[in-house]
């Protein structure tokens, strides 16, 4: 006899038992539910009608755009009618004419650390950025050179050789230096091969010749037509008359729409409710993957996503390719005018993370409803993984002012709705068909909109590798 059979159960196990027993159980768990910050902290204003009017002063156009390419294979070339950015060409549509300019550039290829146009030498040439990013370096203050600004992929320079040099004018000079950070590809053309293609076309003659001697629109800084006020006068001056122009076809953004149908087996809403209600959990997890989808709209759909909706002007790109704190504060300075909290893949909060630890600076957290949540300069830095990241592992960081007072960034939503489940969000019964499913329409109804352009910013190009291997 064995020891083992010697041995005898002296109670009952608890495999048995098990089948006497309720085993506690928790409610159907979602990996893809996140913490959803965008949708949280946008201001949501009631949108009637279903659309929403964003009424602005009328804005004169600036020609600060970006130009746009096409590559066959290692070649490049410009869309002739995106030639129309730059602003002596804004507004010229000979199709045979712009053709003949672009046919006019030759690409050109840069190494790291190679000088593209030379401080100080004459503009001769338009240089448009295919590809890359090159650094635009200019006397400091104190003698010292000094990094003004960052060029990248559709910027362009040098559009004053277009005009040429009036007779006895002093011809245009660089006003900086332009060095290659990155491998680059530009298109430029030469203001000799840009007069030749001049003396063919009647047409740009008098388009180049109206733009220097049209009337001067008078405008702020954002490109608002101005207001004429006197200030500091004594005595009885006549002041000036005014008033204030808006324009005349306004933006409106059309609520858009996420559904689906939720349909559960009547068996199953019979027979398997308890503890637990089916249908509820069902809702529950159908309504979290369409709260998951609409932050994903407000981010990246094209019509009035935020990363599409980013004004040109409030775009600017990494100095070095790693978020550093001076690219964040190179964002602050786009919205300087009570910023609300940055918006970043937590792999670039990762990567901005590293950079401030390899500097030796370490940026606080703010306590946001208990939460510990990073911040620079006393700005939150909130995660949100609906922000791509790019097959060769670069993302962006959005910046914003938020709220209809502050003429911020808004979540656009109706409330109301015909059986309202959540604001904005409805659940509808649709009966039940002859296979004895029972149906709910659910619906959630949304959109976003930039009040005024310096409301949101975004630095772009934003590299989150770690070490140049991907992360």
């Amino acid at each position: 006899m064995t020891e083992q059979q010697e041995q005898q159960q002296l109670s009952l196990g608890t495999t048995a038992a098990r089948n006497l027993a309720t085993t506690t159980k928790s409610v159907p768990q979602m990996q893809g539910i996140t913490s959803r910050w965008l949708l949280k902290l946008l201001p949501w204003v009631q949108a009637s009608g279903g659309a929403y009017r964003v009424n602005r002063r009328l804005t004169y156009t600036l020609g600060d755009g970006r130009v746009t390419f096409v590559t066959t294979g290692a070649d490049i070339r410009v869309i002739p009618r995106e030639l129309g950015e730059l602003p002596p060409l804004r507004g010229y549509d000979d199709e045979l004419t712009l053709d003949a300019i672009a046919g006019r550039f030759t690409q050109q290829e840069y190494e790291p650390g190679d000088v593209v146009v030379e401080r100080g030498r004459p503009v001769d040439r338009v240089v448009l950025i295919a590809h890359g990013k090159l650094s635009l370096i200019g006397a400091g203050e104190y003698g010292a050179d000094a990094v003004l600004g960052t060029l990248a992929n559709g910027d362009f320079i040098g559009e004053q050789a277009l005009l040429g040099t009036a007779e006895g004018d002093e011809p245009a000079k660089w006003e900086y230096t332009v060095k290659a950070v990155t491998a680059c590809t530009i298109l430029s053309m030469s203001e000799t091969d840009f007069q030749e293609t001049l003396g063919q076309s009647q047409s740009l003659r008098a388009h180049l010749d109206e733009y220097r001697s049209g009337p001067s629109l008078a405008h702020n800084e954002y490109g608002e037509a101005a207001i004429d006020l006197a200030s500091g006068h004594e005595g009885e001056p006549v002041l000036p008359g005014t008033f204030v122009d808006y324009e005349l076809a306004p933006r409106e953004y059309e609520l858009s729409v996420a559904q689906t149908v939720l349909r559960v087996h009547t068996r199953v809403a019979d027979l398997y409710n308890e503890p637990m209600d089916q249908i509820e959990q069902q809702l529950r997890l159908t309504i979290e993957a369409l709260r998951e989808r609409q932050e994903h709209e407000l981010v990246n759909n094209r019509d009035f996503g935020l990363l599409h909706n980013t004004d040109l002007s409030q775009r600017v790109h990494t100095r070095t390719g790693p978020p550093t704190p001076d690219d964040m504060d190179d964002l602050l300075t786009l919205v300087w005018k009570d910023p609300a909290f940055f918006l970043a893949h937590p792999k670039a909060i990762a990567a901005f993370g590293r950079e401030c630890s390899a500097r030796g600076v370490y940026p606080d957290s703010v306590d946001v409803g208990g939460n510990k949540v990073p911040a620079w300069r006393g700005v939150p830095i909130f995660p949100c993984n609906k922000i791509p990241v790019s097959r060769t592992r670069t993302s962006s960081i959005l910046l914003m002012r938020t709220g209809e007072e502050r003429q911020g960034v808004i979540g656009l939503h109706q409330v109301g709705l015909p059986d309202e489940y959540q604001p904005g969000l409805s659940v509808r019964y649709m009966g039940i068909d002859d296979k004895a499913l029972i149906s709910y329409l659910v619906s959630a109804y949304y959109s976003a909109a930039v009040l005024v352009p310096d409301a949101l910013g975004m630095l772009e190009s934003v590299e989150i590798a770690h070490g140049g291997a991907a992360s």
